[in-house]
């Protein structure tokens, strides 16, 4: 089976895919630009350190109540019933929803705020020695704690909107977060206050931006009429393993900041350096990845719901080969390209040659893992699908404890780059691990194919490695030139890209013939 993208539902994922990759795309450069201005502004110093675990935070309890928890729990639910039930009963159902999420997010909003500089404490520890940077994350914390409430709202207005396959907005909508925090940065510059109105009228727009579509859809407010629902006990089934391996995944990143917040062991700044590193990574994640599985999960929900085993591994196999048909040459064109990407995207202001040489070196460790990040991310849908939350909860807890031992190793000879290692080394493990159980879970699906396909990417991204590492060496001497920095890295994209195209002819991979037959027949 080759990368069919005929086939109508393939088809149709894809066009979904794309969608939500060019939204997110519009976004990861919208977030470009206000990373490297919180970077020029800050650099990888105080704010930018402060900024960097006041807003983790919110993040983590949305991915727990919000994103994380539609994925798994809300999106296989609606579609159950927008597939078998009444229009009536589907929007009874999501009214149920967000009224038990109302309550619930506004109490952890109220104890977030009051119980910040616990949180800060925790995972943070390496602050507590430098009482100013302390006491701006508390302080940046508390303001901000509100956006939960936002966020987590407008996830899962998102869940409902990509249950009844409407992706536009929803896909758009984070885009206005990134204008947010540019606008108020800029006008109030260095400083707490343009960070914390960002975000928050960041998430107001989120939210704002979503309800038109979702009342032209139907959708009518019956705030805190009903609480009871039979649909609301699967969801909480689904939901619970998932907020556990959510914890277990935010527990990850927490665990990466505790580590780098020790600032006499990897250097100072290291919470910022990660920050900035796995931005970049998060850019072919997001614009790809996290576009491709929000997209494929709809399809493979409804195919478990129809117990058509078959298509449902068909589909599992063509998300996974199109995931390694992306991801491989970016994981290699990072590595390569990581000192000239940081430089020309953040170098400037504040972020100066130390910042960068760090920052690179943590993004060519991370890097090596980004491939098992993507993959993680289809085979996690997978396991959605199937209703199946406590898998996941299982793979993400073997990853957690694996990075904080890896943390705890690599930290010591490679500074803030082993932490980076320990990401990626944990994030292979993990996907290989959670693979075979999904592998043995169907009974198999098309394993051969995958790895032959695998192999040969792999091969076409090593060579397209060589020849970008090469060009570069050839044009080391026009380093000092800004301009000319820009231009070089720019070339050196458009060949890494030309020549992975012809690597992949040579090496016959299948995924590029099918992918070239499909856009002939388009143009």
């Amino acid at each position: 089976m080759t990368l069919k993208l005929h086939s109508s539902s393939h088809h149709g994922i894809a066009k979904s895919a794309g969608i939500i990759g060019f939204a997110t795309f519009f976004s990861r450069v919208l977030g470009f630009l206000r990373d490297i201005i919180i970077a020029r502004l800050f650099g990888i110093y105080l704010y930018a350190q402060a900024f960097v675990i006041a807003f983790r935070i919110p993040n983590l309890f949305r991915d727990l109540v919000g994103e994380g928890a539609s994925n798994a729990a809300f999106v296989p639910v609606f579609s159950e019933y927008a597939a078998r039930r009444t229009r009536e009963e589907f929007w009874e159902l999501a009214n149920v929803v967000l009224n038990l999420l109302l309550i619930t997010l506004m109490l952890i909003t109220i104890l977030g705020i009051i119980l910040s500089p616990v949180i800060v404490r925790l995972i943070a520890p390496g602050f507590i020695a430098s009482p100013e940077k302390l006491i701006a994350t508390i302080r940046l914390t508390r303001i901000i704690f509100p956006y939960i409430l936002l966020i987590s709202l407008a996830a899962y207005a998102a869940a409902i909107l990509n249950t009844l396959k409407h992706f536009a907005i929803p896909s758009f909508a984070p885009c206005l977060l990134n204008i947010s925090i540019i606008a108020f940065s800029l006008i109030f510059g260095e400083g707490l206050i343009g960070l914390a109105l960002g975000v928050l009228i960041g998430g107001v727009l989120q939210l704002a931006i979503q309800i038109p579509v979702l009342y032209k859809k139907g959708f009518r407010l019956k705030l805190f009429r009903q609480f009871k629902h039979p649909a609301v006990r699967t969801i909480g089934i689904l939901m619970l393993p998932r907020i556990f391996s959510s914890c277990i995944y935010q527990l990850n990143n927490f665990v990466d900041s505790i580590f780098g917040s020790l600032s006499w062991v990897v250097g100072e700044g290291g919470v910022a350096v990660l920050y900035f590193s796995y931005r970049l990574i998060q850019f072919p994640l997001g614009v790809f990845s996290n576009a491709l599985s929000q997209a494929i999960l709809p399809t493979l929900s409804c195919e478990a719901l129809e117990q058509n085993t078959d298509n449902l591994k068909r589909t599992l196999s063509w998300g996974l080969r199109a995931t390694f048909f992306v991801m491989l040459p970016a994981s290699a064109g990072f590595m390569i390209l990581a000192r000239p990407i940081v430089s020309i995207l953040f170098g400037g202001g504040k972020f100066d040659l130390n910042s960068s040489y760090l920052t690179s070196e943590a993004l060519f460790f991370y890097s090596i893992g980004l491939f098992a990040y993507s993959a993680n991310k289809i085979i996690q849908a997978g396991f959605f699908s199937l209703k199946d939350t406590v898998t996941p909860l299982k793979i993400a807890v073997i990853a957690l404890v694996m990075n904080i031992i890896l943390n705890s190793i690599l930290m010591f000879p490679l500074k803030i780059g082993g932490l980076a290692l320990a990401t990626s080394i944990s994030g292979i493990i993990s996907f290989f691990i959670s693979g075979f159980l999904l592998h043995k879970r169907l009974g198999g699906f098309n394993t051969k194919e995958l790895v032959f396909s695998f192999g040969r990417m792999l091969l076409a991204s090593l060579c397209m490695a060589g020849v970008c590492f090469l060009v570069s060496l050839k044009n080391i001497a026009l380093e000092n030139i800004i301009l000319s920095k820009a231009l070089n890295l720019s070339i050196l994209i458009f060949l890494g890209v030309l020549s992975y195209i012809i690597f992949c002819f040579l090496f016959k991979v299948k995924e590029m013939q099918e992918l070239w037959k499909w856009l002939r027949t388009i143009f």
